[in-house]
């Protein structure tokens, strides 16, 4: 296995990464570093509790029996919007995984793509997670763009990079925001005796939220429907970062977001808009998408 690491592995323990990123348990990792066979950026790992930063190159010796590779279901219903040979546009319904992984092995957005789209698999560095560039939470609906082929994987990878990709986000957090605009620059990383948890760290990656109130509520309880445009990809990051100023998403028990007086089915917020410059023409292609119905019905219950 040879794999980037993403940024929401930065500050790892790189027995930790192997784990998360092969499946492996971790007496199995402590084997393979001892055996020579974990190498970061090109340097043999000694010592299992070597720090991984984002970028650094891991090479992996992993078994070939224990290589993943995600497996066509046509019974995951894969909502695509568009595709052409190089990409394929999703708009994502919430409650839906968008790669295996710990705890979903099955029945993922990848799975149903793989049904639609057989040549899918093999693009990319990661068996498991085919044409996957970026994601949304299992609870977040909306956009996603899945690359269809090499040349699409490494442009939109490296369009992501220069963060000249385009992710627009509705949220309703709760609260009267006061400033009609503004922006969270605040580093994340993940939280303390938790690592599904992120927060606001010092030791945290570099991460910038901007936003604009769309509008404001007061019934049946504050609250503020803002967009938010992602200037970084952290995981969590419109939740944390909203948070982090006293305006947790609503919906989102995670990050303190329930609120008594307003039943919402999940945290309250859809990618609703993407734009990318497209990998074989070089045209800025865009793509919008409404507030699902059970968000709407929440809206429609706020004055």
């Amino acid at each position: 296995m040879r794999e980037t690491v993403p940024a929401a592995l930065a500050g790892e323990r790189v027995d930790r990464a192997v784990a998360l990123l092969t499946g492996l348990p971790r007496s199995e990792v402590a084997g393979l570093v001892e055996s020579g066979g974990v190498r970061l950026s090109g340097t043999t790992v000694s010592t299992r509790s070597r720090r991984v930063a984002e970028g650094d190159v891991l090479e992996v010796d992993v078994p070939e029996a224990v290589v993943a590779v995600a497996a066509a279901d046509a019974s995951v219903h894969a909502p695509v919007v568009y595709a052409d040979d190089d990409v394929i546009v999703v708009d994502k319904p919430a409650g839906l995984v968008v790669h295996p992984g710990s705890g979903n092995r099955a029945g993922t957005l990848v799975n149903g793509l793989l049904a639609q789209y057989p040549d899918l698999a093999g693009v990319g560095v990661d068996p498991e997670r085919p044409g996957i560039v970026h994601r949304l939470d299992k609870g977040t609906s909306g956009l996603l763009v899945v690359a269809r082929s090499a040349r699409a994987y490494e442009s939109l990878v490296g369009q992501l990079q220069a963060r000249t990709v385009a992710r627009v986000y509705l949220g309703l957090v709760a609260g009267l925001v006061e400033s009609p605009a503004g922006l969270v620059d605040a580093p994340i990383g993940r939280g303390e005796g938790d690592p599904t948890r992120m927060a606001v760290s010092s030791r945290g990656r570099e991460a910038r939220t901007r936003y604009v109130v769309q509008a404001r509520f007061t019934e049946p309880v504050a609250a503020t429907l803002v967009e938010c445009r992602l200037e970084t990809g952290r995981t969590h990051q419109i939740r944390v970062h909203m948070a982090a100023i006293g305006h947790p998403v609503i919906g989102d028990a995670r990050y303190g977001g329930v609120r008594a007086g307003l039943t919402v089915p999940r945290p309250f917020l859809h990618a609703h808009e993407l734009s990318f410059d497209h990998p074989g023409t070089g045209e800025r292609v865009s793509w919008s998408s409404p507030l699902p119905a059970d968000l709407d019905e929440v809206r429609a219950r706020l004055s």
